[in-house]
């Protein structure tokens, strides 16, 4: 299979759809008022390094930028395991992290401080999925998006140009 895309104009399609997934959960979070779990947002990380390794890589010798789209292809693998962690979470399929609830680990100037800061505090659990399209989570919704970048990735470092 023969895509029409070079490998640099592969890394910059996969750097503007990992900015793309970013930039959806920062309107969820921001946006939308989706407070993140610890899990959601341990998710984030590989599109955090995703997108810069792809820019480097598109500006790299073709040689390069096809190890770089390997490289990428395997952090997009390691996001939908991420993903599917999390999703198995809200399913119940297995336990979360204990420390998995939401509320800041941040030292209380006093006892009156503290309780002021619970009464505010929005506890978020990975163990609720806050939204849910065609019946995936956001996580789900992560699991489908890094295979999909993980794929494309792969078959352009495999058959690019």
């Amino acid at each position: 299979m023969r895509f029409g895309l070079t490998l640099r104009q592969s890394a910059l399609a996969i750097a503007l759809g990992a900015a793309a997934t970013i930039g959806g959960a920062l309107v969820f979070e921001h946006g939308l008022g989706y407070v993140p779990c610890k899990l959601c947002l341990i998710q984030r990380n590989p599109y955090y390094a995703a997108i810069p390794l792809a820019l480097v890589a598109a500006l790299l010798p073709p040689r390069w930028t096809r190890a770089g789209l390997w490289l990428l292809a395997l952090v997009f693998l390691v996001s939908a395991g991420l993903g599917a962690y999390h999703a198995g979470v809200e399913w119940g399929f297995w336990a979360g992290p204990s420390d998995c609830g939401g509320a800041p680990a941040s030292a209380a100037g006093n006892m009156g401080d503290f309780l002021n800061q619970l009464q505010t505090t929005r506890v978020v659990s990975c163990t609720e999925a806050a939204w849910r399209f065609l019946g995936l989570s956001l996580a789900g919704w992560n699991v489908v998006i890094s295979l999909a970048l993980a794929a494309f990735a792969a078959l352009t470092a495999r058959n690019g140009r």
